[in-house]
């Protein structure tokens, strides 16, 4: 008798988990991937002492390292990196897209676009700045913003939200792209973000680069990357989401840590909102990882308190360091990306979740 009921306990639980891994392998899964620009393990360390001892990355159980050299250099840009995971290869810094024999490559949002996926961008920089253009353009250089604002607007994102109208609208070939983009809802402010109901929406948030929010930039990424989420899980698709902190790089390349820990830690509430939802919608995939590390940064004292906690620290430069950076991963498949892996191993893991 208890080896009859053995024989059923075992089936059941080999049943149980054999639907459970069809189950994850047959329905399409939502990715959101959030990029903490700049954002080393000393930025993540020094962020977390200086917000109580806490953060949100606490909650993911998947932890990887990312080697972040680009082609030419043992220490990248945002360009070569933001290629690397977007694209899935190698490339010189500086270029975005294309690899350094020169081929150009399709991006896991274009792909996931002919999955027929809805796709999102939400930055805190211009929306035509290197790591986000590494998912839409194709360009020798990071710096040919306008070129790079064409391609976008041939692109087809659901939705799209950072600074950079300047490069839209007043172009050296007069051309008026937001005008041109008759499939659009440009919007003005986030109240007017949340209230459209087309399927198809340009928030440019600034004439160029966004401020820091020491300077008051508005509106905050928590919210805009909620309002996103709500657009795209409403349209009854499975959807790819970017989201970038942009800035925690610009405050470590200023070597300034009141600048890069309050941009960090926006980005720590944004990633509760973020792991909020694929708590209630199992089937989305949680990836965080930054491009490279800035500032050399390291943490040398400081005081932990329920109130007052803050940090020391020092830098060793203003440039990037060549420092390997985490990868957290939440949800299904989070599994794929514990381990220690080169950069372009994103992409590759992530274009196996979605083709099968």
């Amino acid at each position: 008798m208890r080896k009859f009921l053995y024989l059923i306990l075992f089936f059941t639980c080999y049943i149980f988990f054999s639907c459970k891994k069809f189950s994850q392998s047959n329905n399409p899964i939502n990715i959101i991937l959030l990029i903490g620009d700049g954002m080393g393990l000393p930025q993540i360390t020094g962020g977390m002492y200086a917000n109580n001892n806490k953060t949100e990355l606490e909650n993911f159980k998947s932890i990887g390292l990312s080697k972040t050299h680009s082609n030419d250099d043992l220490v990248t840009d945002s360009a070569s990196a933001g290629t690397a995971f977007a694209c899935g290869v190698k490339t010189n810094n500086g270029t975005i897209g294309i690899d350094f024999n020169g081929k150009k490559h399709p991006s896991i949002l274009e792909i996931c676009q002919k999955l027929g996926y809805s796709t999102g961008l939400v930055v805190t920089s211009s929306i035509t700045h290197a790591t986000p253009a590494s998912f839409y353009a194709k360009v020798k250089s990071r710096n040919n913003h306008e070129e790079i604002a064409k391609q976008l607007s041939s692109k087809n994102i659901n939705f799209f939200v950072g600074g950079g109208e300047k490069y839209f609208i007043s172009r050296k070939d007069e051309r008026n792209l937001i005008s041109e983009m008759q499939d659009y809802d440009f919007v003005n402010n986030i109240l007017e973000y949340k209230e459209s109901t087309s399927n198809n929406i340009g928030f440019l948030t600034y004439d160029d680069q966004p401020p820091s929010l020491s300077e008051g930039r508005i509106p905050s990424l928590i919210n805009l990357s909620k309002i996103t989420i709500d657009k795209l899980s409403s349209q009854s698709k499975p959807f790819f989401l970017m989201i970038e902190g942009s800035q925690i790089d610009w405050g470590s390349h200023d070597n300034d840590i009141d600048y890069f820990i309050e941009e960090f830690n926006e980005f720590d509430k944004t990633l509760k909102t973020v792991l909020d939802y694929a708590k209630n919608n199992e089937n989305t995939l949680v990836v965080v990882t930054a491009d490279h590390e800035t500032g050399g940064f390291h943490v040398l004292g400081g005081r932990l308190g329920n109130k007052n906690s803050y940090i020391k620290g020092g830098f060793l430069t203003t440039g990037h360091s060549a420092d390997m950076v985490p990868v957290f991963s939440y949800g299904p498949y989070s599994e794929n990306f514990s381990g220690i892996y080169d950069n372009t191993e994103i992409f590759k893991k992530l274009s196996d979740i979605i083709i099968k």
